[in-house]
């Protein structure tokens, strides 16, 4: 009878844990609407310039494609480590099915943060925004994101400091008594 009380008692741990699992998913997945807000925000710009025939970088030697990779991963790291921290906080225990739900929440995170900046970032049609601007006139580029490692900067982020966190802070196992293995005198 006590056997059966404690399966049942794990199977209600279990999925208790799913359904925390399930919550930190889809809310974490839900927070890469404010990475791809940040992210169109922040990114530095790449100007173009049209001759009226084609569309040309203003600034050859310009920097801002890497700048925007730079601040999608900047961004991801400081949103993984925030995310992780209130997991932590939220279920400090842990729990296997608790880090793979902010592991995959993470990464969707970061598609979601991607897809959405790009959405929201300027126009993807550079011939018609060049026509309508004009011969001569300085416009931006489309937002994109080069380097798509960066889309792995949310999940490594949110990993190393939950673990970090759990290494630290997380509860400890009891320590085994210590007996003597030594014949008494």
């Amino acid at each position: 009878m006590a056997r059966e009380q404690d399966r049942e008692r794990a199977r209600e741990e279990t999925r208790a844990e799913l359904r925390q699992a399930v919550v930190v998913l889809v809310a974490v997945t839900a927070a890469g609407v404010l990475l791809g807000l940040l992210w169109a925000w922040l990114a530095p710009r790449v100007p173009l310039i049209s001759d009226g025939k084609a569309v040309y970088l203003k600034n050859t030697e310009g920097e801002q494609a890497i700048g925007a990779d730079g601040w999608f991963g900047l961004l991801g790291v400081c949103l993984g480590a925030l995310s992780a921290a209130l997991v932590f906080l939220f279920r400090r225990a842990g729990g296997i099915a608790i880090v793979v739900g902010l592991a995959v929440g993470s990464l969707l995170a970061s598609l979601v943060g991607w897809r959405l900046g790009i959405r929201f970032g300027p126009t993807s049609d550079v011939v018609a925004h060049a026509r309508a601007v004009g011969k001569g006139v300085v416009f931006d580029a489309p937002l994109r994101l080069g380097a798509k490692g960066m889309l792995l900067a949310w999940p490594l982020a949110a990993m190393a400091a939950h673990l970090g966190l759990t290494a630290l802070f997380g509860p400890r196992d009891p320590e085994p008594a210590v007996v003597p293995h030594w014949p008494e005198a």
